[in-house]
């Protein structure tokens, strides 16, 4: 498994600079982490203050129409609701799915840190 993340990773970087442009490049990254996966947190604002984070998200996903296949103006993944905040999956806190609204400028979505 890891030799095949590694034969990937070598890949892009040879496609990279073969003459990709940038927006090949940032796909064949979003590829790779969508394969690898990211250990995301998701973290929701009312006005400064933080009323909600999700830890372990593996990525955020933009809805798809079933019909005609358009995207839809919001994003879904799933993660832990760390409801007390101390950054840990806590027994009690469960994976979840969410939702968030493209209009919506009050998140933010970043690797872990920790």
């Amino acid at each position: 498994m890891k030799r095949f993340a590694i034969y990937l990773i070598a890949a892009c970087a040879l496609s990279m600079g073969a003459g990709c442009t940038q927006e090949q490049q940032n796909k064949i990254s979003r590829d790779i982490q969508n394969w690898t996966g990211t250990n995301g947190v998701l973290e929701i604002y009312a006005g400064d203050k933080l009323v909600r984070r999700f830890i372990q998200v593996d990525k955020l996903s933009t809805a798809m129409g079933s019909d005609d296949n358009k995207p839809r103006p919001y994003r879904y993944g799933y993660g832990v609701l760390d409801e007390n905040l101390n950054w840990v999956a806590d027994g009690n806190e469960k994976k979840v799915y969410f939702e968030i609204s493209d209009y919506a400028s009050n998140y933010l979505f970043f690797e872990n840190p920790r």
